[in-house]
C-alpha cells in the first residue's frame, strides 16, 4: 500500500492552532490592565441581581430574570400585574 501524505492537511492545523495562540495573546494583552475583569463583571451581575431581588423582580431592569424566576424550580414566584 501507498503511504498518505497528509502535508496539508498537517499545515493549516499547525496555521490554525499558531492563529488561535496569537488571538488568545492579543485578548490577553487588551485586559491586562484590568486583572480581575471576570471578576468584576461577575459581582456586578451578582449585586444587580441583589438589588432585583430586593425590589422582587418588578422593576423595569429586572426583566431578564421573569423567565427563569418564574419556575418550580427556583421557589420564586413573580407576580407581574401586582
Amino acid at each position: 500500500m501507498k503511504d498518505p501524505h497528509n502535508y496539508a492537511k498537517v499545515g493549516y492545523s499547525m496555521i490554525l492552532v499558531a492563529a488561535s495562540l496569537a488571538a488568545i495573546g492579543i485578548i490577553a494583552l487588551f485586559t491586562a490592565d484590568d486583572v480581575l475583569l471576570s471578576d468584576n463583571i461577575a459581582r456586578d451581575k451578582t449585586a444587580h441581581f441583589d438589588e432585583c431581588e430586593m425590589n422582587d423582580f418588578k422593576t423595569d431592569s429586572c426583566e431578564i430574570y421573569w423567565e427563569r424566576i418564574n419556575t418550580k424550580t427556583s421557589g420564586i414566584f413573580v407576580d407581574l400585574e401586582k
